[in-house]
């Protein structure tokens, strides 16, 4: 036996006798829930509401440091001050307790972003003292390393007769946040104690450890241990080399992102030459590492953000970088931002993938590497899976091969000997209608496909038999049921359900806000300032600058007045958030989020962070005439029938059926 072969199989049995870090054969595909400030877009309420949807495709879904920051206004979670009081920038605890719960029930598992590198202070030196399960846990100034900022803290804590660890950082550090040693037994204490709270007592399934260059890797396999975790990964943002060695180091206890992957992908594209897919300097090409490799194609520090962080974006061929991302072995994390853009496509990718069982350890073969194009076949516990990407038509993979799937500049297709049927269309709710294409992967001249859009089953004798390539434009409601129609026999089958929307009409809501609990300098302004933002991003102010928009228009209603300003949403989906103000942006109110129907707010003197709060008093106002906290409404519709909602509040004078019964609106 070669001494190479010797010596993989040796790694790979002391691999298998060590801690999981990540599960062999997983085919499971991760989501990043978030992006760089998405605090409308991801509060953990408005996660929990689309859990059917997102775990029907995926199997874990990482969202942003739950943990309570220090500061005041809305933060990412990347500067951690409390571990074991989980109110932050995103919701509530009893709201991350719920979506957690909830996800767990519908077979979703939540990843928790861990930020142990480094800690937040009052002040230079102090941290808050947390109580847990009747004990006491605190970081102490002897818990910074020696070196932190570069000597600055050394030189604040020799000024202030202040103790520090007598060891230096094991990794780089993070200058503006204390840095941990995570040597010291205090730290390790409350590292254990936290990251098994994390897990047996708020629920989560697994870890992304944030900025594991800044700390020794051992660490993360002990606290991996401590909390009998299955699912982790850190963040070692660096060369393939240097990832490898960190994975080996934590004991094969984590796995790791694979940056190069993203980078073969991002250079594929930037060139236009998709042979740099070619490269084997990633952690998915290599046989012994892939089951660690957690691919990804974009994420919150490479997305673009604004026009003076560019940062490093897809900036096009979006699809055809998921489409060869779902294709490969390893395990996907999907982004947030091109999952909202490409939903229906990306459904089809992860369901294309889990229907030819692709997992984290699947062998392929590359078939075809040009400038032009990159073909590579997958090979699926259930069956094979050709992702062509680039100039995909270029390519001719030959009669073994049906193309079940396409786009721009990427296709997938399935061999002739799977004996299986597509729709290239994921269960869904469409607009209008929806366009699916049937195609039968087989290598039999006279089969069929047979299909029924009532939900019963296709047999001899019920359905619609078609030939492979029909293409179905459904305008109703319906599920489809389709299957393989070959020697008599009906195989294989699939289904999809389709819920067919009506266009959504552009609505008109208001926001009317109240100051008279508000304080002298809000009552004494003629005017308010509105700074908004969010939804389908054409809701910013008219002068582009903070504070906003000055409003002075004013409504009288329910005795009160009201500041008041209109809005469009022109979509499903689209929302407004807010901030309030006087003068030149102070004071404020704290954030008003995602509005989605007209909605009364009274701004009050009680402050948080030192923004007036608000509160949403809409449920007893009365409006129009109707009083809202007095009227169930069950639903409103126009009368073609269209459905607006569920309040009757915003809109505009007419007659409308709500609850079933015509309502004269003034």
């Amino acid at each position: 036996m070669k001494k190479s072969l010797l010596f993989a199989l040796c790694l790979m049995a002391g691999m298998q006798t060590q801690a999981q870090g990540w599960p062999a054969n997983y085919g499971g595909v991760m989501l990043q829930g978030f992006y760089w400030d998405s605090f409308d877009d991801t509060r953990w309420d408005k996660l929990e509401g689309q859990a059917d949807e997102l775990a029907a495709y995926y199997n874990l879904i990482w969202v942003p440091q739950s943990g309570k920051c220090l500061e005041s206004y809305n933060t990412m979670g990347y500067t951690p001050y409390y571990y074991f009081n989980q109110n932050s920038s995103f919701g509530s605890e009893s709201s991350l307790r719920s979506m957690i719960r909830t996800f767990k029930q519908k077979g979703l598992g939540t990843v928790a972003d861990v930020v142990v590198n480094h800690h937040n202070t009052s002040g230079w030196f102090t941290f808050p003292a947390e109580i847990y399960n009747g004990q006491t846990y605190q970081l102490q100034s002897t818990d910074i390393v020696r070196n932190d900022d570069g000597g600055k803290t050394l030189t604040q804590a020799n000024k202030d007769a202040v103790a520090l660890s007598a060891n230096n950082d094991e990794g780089e550090g993070w200058d503006g946040m204390r840095d941990l040693d995570h040597m010291s037994a205090n730290v390790q204490q409350i590292m254990k104690a936290y990251v098994k709270y994390l897990k047996d007592d708020l629920g989560y399934t697994g870890f992304r450890y944030d900025m594991v260059k800044g700390f020794a890797a051992s660490h993360v396999g002990d606290y991996n241990d401590a909390a009998g975790i299955e699912y982790s990964v850190g963040e070692y943002w660096d060369s393939n080399e240097r990832i490898t060695n960190w994975i080996k180091q934590t004991g094969y206890r984590s796995a790791a992102f694979d940056f190069q992957f993203r980078y073969n992908v991002r250079d594929a594209i930037n060139n236009n030459d998709w042979s740099k897919l070619n490269s084997t300097y990633n952690l998915m090409h290599d046989a012994r590492l892939r089951r660690y490799a957690i691919t990804f194609v974009e994420n919150h520090d490479t997305q673009y953000r604004s026009a003076t962080e560019q940062l490093d974006p897809i900036r096009r061929d979006t699809l055809a970088a998921n489409a060869y991302l779902l294709a490969m072995p390893g395990t996907p994390c999907v982004f947030l931002k091109h999952w909202q853009a490409y939903k229906p496509e990306i459904k089809n990718m992860i369901g294309l993938r889990k229907f030819a069982g692709i997992t984290n350890l699947s062998n392929y073969d590359v078939v075809a590497s040009t400038n032009f194009y990159h073909a590579v076949n997958s090979h699926g516990t259930q069956s094979d899976l050709l992702v062509v990407v680039g100039n995909a038509s270029m390519y001719n993979p030959g009669a073994q091969w049906v193309k079940v799937s396409s786009g721009y500049h990427y296709a997938h297709y399935l061999p002739v000997t799977a004996s299986k049927v597509w729709a290239d269309r994921a269960s869904g709710t469409y607009t209008g209608s929806v366009s699916v294409l049937l195609t039968a992967a087989t290598n039999v001249a006279d089969a069929e496909i047979v299909y029924t859009l009532d939900g019963s089953a296709p047999s001899l004798t019920n359905g619609q038999r078609v030939k492979s390539g029909t293409r179905l434009d459904i305008s109703e409601s319906s599920t489809l049921r389709m299957a393989l129609l070959q020697g008599g026999v009906v195989s294989a089958e699939i289904s999809r359900q389709y819920v067919i929307a009506e266009p959504f009409v552009p609505q008109q809501i208001k926001v009317y806000v109240n100051v008279d609990e508000a304080g002298a300098a809000w009552t004494s302004s003629s005017y308010l300032n509105f700074w908004t933002w969010g939804g389908d991003g054409s809701h910013a102010p008219a002068s582009g600058k903070w504070p906003g928009d000055r409003v002075s228009t004013k409504e009288t209603v329910a005795g009160k007045q009201w500041y008041v300003k209109e809005f469009t949403l022109n979509s499903a989906d689209d929302y407004v958030s807010l901030v309030l103000s006087i003068g030149s942006g102070s004071p404020q109110s704290v954030d008003i989020s995602n509005v989605t129907k007209t909605a009364y707010f009274k701004v009050v003197s009680a402050q948080e962070g030192g923004k007036n709060k608000v509160e949403d008093v809409s449920a007893t106002t009365s409006v129009k005439g109707l009083q809202a906290s007095s009227v169930q409404v069950l639903g409103v519709f126009n009368l073609q029938g269209q459905r607006l909602g569920d309040d009757v509040r915003g809109l505009r004078p007419g007659i409308y059926i709500v609850n079933g019964r015509k309502q004269v609106v003034k």
